[in-house]
C-alpha cells in the first residue's frame, strides 16, 4: 500500500487529493470493489475516465469528498474533476512515476475535495490534474521523509485553521515579561513592541495574580500571532494549573522549580498532553544541573533566573550583581531549550547568546522604558532575522512535475 496527499491551487477551485495505490489482492484492492458495490448516498464513487470509455490504468475509483447535493455538483465531479484525475493516472504512467508492468495488476483509490461553490471549470480540471499527479509521487517515493516531518512539524502552517501556533523551532528569542498589574498597562505596552516572530510575550505573575488567568486570553485577542508564556510559577496542583493556562491560549507554562518532584513532573505531562511547552524557572534552585537529572520528565526549557529581589537588595548596598548562568552548554544536554533572566541589558545579552541561551527573558528593560519599541529593538538586533523571513514558499520538493 503506497499513500499520497497534495493541495495544490487556490480560491474555491483548490484541489485537495488523498490517495490509496495497492494491488487488486490486497486490502486496497477490496476497498476498491467495496466502495464500487455499496456506494453510499452523496459520496457515490466512480471511474476515472480520461473521456468517456477511455478509463486510465491501472483502475482509478474517484470518491467525493464533499456531499454531491444535486446535478450541479454531480457536474463538477463527473466533468472537470474525473477527467483530470484520469489525465494525471495517465501521464504518471507515461512519465514512469508508475512502472508500466504493475498497471494491470495495480489499483488507486482517489478522494476528490470539489468546493460546492467552485466554478471554473478549467481551474478544477488544472488543479486536480496536479494535485493527483503530485500525490501519485510522493506515494511512490514514500513523501515525506521522516527527516523532512521532523524539521517542518513545528514550523509549518496549516492554511485552514485560520490562525498560526508558533513553535520555538529557530532560537534565539526574545522574550518580554509583562511583569505588570493591569490590562490597560499591557495593552500600552504591546501596542508599542515590534511585530517580530522572534518576540515572545510574558503575562507576568504579578498581571496573572492581578487579572486572572484570563489575561492571557486578553493578550492573544491584542496580538492574534504571538507565541504567550503563562508564568504561574506553579508549585502544587500543577496539572490544573496547566491546564487552566492551556484553556486560555498559552503556548507555554512556567512552573517553579523549588516544588517538589512529583508536582513538576506531574505539570511537565499535562504541558505536553496539552501540547504547549513546558518551562521550569530554576530561581534559587542551588544545583540546577542536578535538579534536572533528578526529574522522570525533562521541561522543554530551564528558565535559569536571578532573584530580582536580591538584585535590587544588592543595588541598594551599592553593589554591581554580575549575571552568572552557570555552564549553559552542560544544561542544554539535558533539556532542549535554556533561557535567561534577571536584570538582563543589550550588553549582558550579547554575553548570553554567546553562552548559548536560546531565549533572553526581558522585563523591566522594556515595559519602563520611555520607548518600548526601540527597547526591545536593542535586543532583537543582536539576534539573527525571523526565520520564515527568508524562506522559500516552497520547498524545492514540494513543486509540481519535480
Amino acid at each position: 500500500m503506497r499513500i499520497g496527499e497534495a493541495l495544490v491551487g487556490d480560491g474555491l477551485e483548490v484541489a485537495h487529493i488523498d490517495l490509496i495505490i495497492g494491488e487488486k489482492d490486497s486490502p486496497v484492492g477490496h476497498a476498491f470493489a467495496n466502495s464500487m458495490a455499496q456506494p453510499s448516498y452523496g459520496h457515490t464513487p466512480m471511474l476515472g475516465v480520461i473521456r468517456p470509455n477511455l478509463p486510465p490504468k491501472p483502475a482509478t475509483l474517484i470518491v467525493p469528498k464533499v456531499t454531491v447535493r444535486g446535478f450541479k455538483d454531480a457536474g463538477k465531479i463527473f466533468g472537470p474533476a474525473q477527467a483530470g484525475v484520469a489525465k494525471a493516472v495517465a501521464d504518471a504512467v507515461e512519465e514512469g512515476i508508475i512502472p508500466r508492468e504493475y498497471c494491470d495488476d495495480w489499483v488507486v483509490i482517489v478522494s476528490v475535495f470539489v468546493h460546492k461553490d467552485a466554478q471554473d471549470y478549467r481551474k478544477i480540471y488544472q488543479y486536480n490534474y496536479g494535485a493527483t499527479k503530485l500525490a501519485m509521487k510522493r506515494a511512490m517515493e514514500n513523501y515525506p521523509s521522516l527527516e523532512k516531518i521532523l524539521k517542518e512539524k513545528d514550523r509549518a502552517t496549516h492554511p485552514i485553521m485560520g490562525f498560526r501556533v508558533y513553535r520555538l523551532w529557530n532560537p534565539p528569542y526574545l522574550q518580554v515579561a509583562l511583569d505588570l498589574t493591569s490590562e490597560e498597562q499591557v495593552k500600552k505596552i504591546i501596542e508599542q513592541l515590534p511585530v517580530r516572530e522572534r518576540l515572545l510575550l510574558e503575562a507576568g505573575t504579578p498581571l496573572i495574580k492581578n487579572c486572572g488567568i484570563n489575561i492571557v486570553e486578553k493578550i492573544r485577542n491584542m496580538r492574534q500571532e504571538s507565541f504567550i508564556i503563562a508564568d504561574l510559577k506553579t508549585l502544587d496542583v500543577g496539572r490544573l494549573e496547566v491546564k487552566m493556562a492551556a484553556d486560555a491560549t498559552a503556548d507555554a507554562v512556567c512552573i517553579s522549580g523549588l516544588g517538589p518532584n512529583a508536582s513538576i513532573e506531574k505539570s511537565i505531562q499535562e504541558a505536553q498532553r496539552q501540547g504547549i511547552y513546558s518551562i521550569v524557572d530554576f530561581m534559587n534552585v542551588s544545583d540546577i544541573e542536578e535538579k534536572i537529572k533528578s526529574l522522570r520528565y525533562k521541561p522543554d526549557i530551564a528558565l535559569l533566573h536571578r532573584n530580582v529581589d536580591v538584585e535590587t537588595a544588592a543595588q541598594e548596598r551599592g553593589e554591581t550583581v554580575e549575571s552568572k548562568w552557570g555552564n549553559l552548554s552542560k544544561i542544554k544536554k539535558i533539556v532542549k531549550l535554556v533561557s535567561v533572566a534577571g536584570g538582563i541589558t543589550p550588553q549582558t545579552c550579547t554575553e548570553a547568546l554567546e553562552k548559548g541561551a536560546d531565549v533572553i527573558v526581558v522585563g523591566r528593560y522594556i515595559i519602563r522604558s520611555h520607548d518600548p519599541y526601540y527597547a526591545a529593538r536593542d535586543f532583537l538586533e543582536k539576534m539573527p532575522p525571523d526565520p520564515d523571513t527568508m524562506r522559500l514558499i516552497l520547498d524545492e520538493d514540494e513543486l509540481v512535475g519535480t
